[in-house]
């Protein structure tokens, strides 16, 4: 096996990395700038070292606490409550969530061994009790383990008094058409109507 065939043998590691993908990347890192394939090779070698999980809501970090955590300008009576790091980035990005973050490092899957004791659920019953939230936004993903995670938040904050509890809205994507939205998508976008 040659260099190029191990370089592509780990790049297909990589989510959504197919053979192909791969190959053809590793063919375009060989034609690359040998300063730029020097450059990712060390950013990527000390990822690990430099950033971290910011241990107040899980989101990642180069710093003690995340920008987030430690900023004095954010909502601090709203929590979003997301599946992955990644989430956040997404949310923040949208410019219109101004509330802190809790990130449960995935979602319930027991066909995956990934009950509420592997998620970060403990953190997240402490940050509630501990701080003076009015809302908290399940964004998880619409999928069968992010609903069933979103259930299981509702669950155990049903008795916290003075606690919204929302979630995402899903359906119809803006521009969408009826005749190529799936069956799933449709029902939600039907349950979730809103009055005009």
């Amino acid at each position: 096996m040659n260099a190029l065939e191990d370089l592509a043998r780990l790049l297909k590691k990589l989510p959504g990395m197919g053979e192909k993908s791969a190959l053809r990347l590793s063919y375009h890192l060989i034609k690359t700038e040998p300063s730029f394939n020097k450059a990712l090779g060390e950013k990527i070698a000390t990822l690990q070292d430099r950033i971290h999980p910011c241990p107040v809501c899980g989101s990642y970090t180069e710093d003690d606490i995340c920008r987030f955590c430690s900023s004095d300008d954010r909502d601090r009576s709203q929590l979003c409550i997301v599946e992955q790091a990644q989430d956040v980035v997404s949310i923040s990005q949208a410019g219109i969530y101004n509330g802190l973050f809790h990130v449960l490092g995935g979602a319930i899957n027991p066909l995956n061994g990934i009950g509420p004791a592997q998620l970060s659920f403990k953190t997240l019953l402490k940050r509630i009790d501990e701080g003076s939230f009015k809302e908290i936004i399940i964004a998880t993903n619409p999928t069968e383990e992010g609903d069933t995670t979103a259930l299981y938040i509702k669950q155990i904050l049903r008795d916290r008094e003075g606690l919204t509890v929302s979630r995402l809205a899903s359906g119809l994507p803006i521009g969408g058409d009826l005749g190529y939205v799936d069956k799933t998508t449709l029902a939600r976008s039907l349950r979730g109507r809103i009055k005009l």
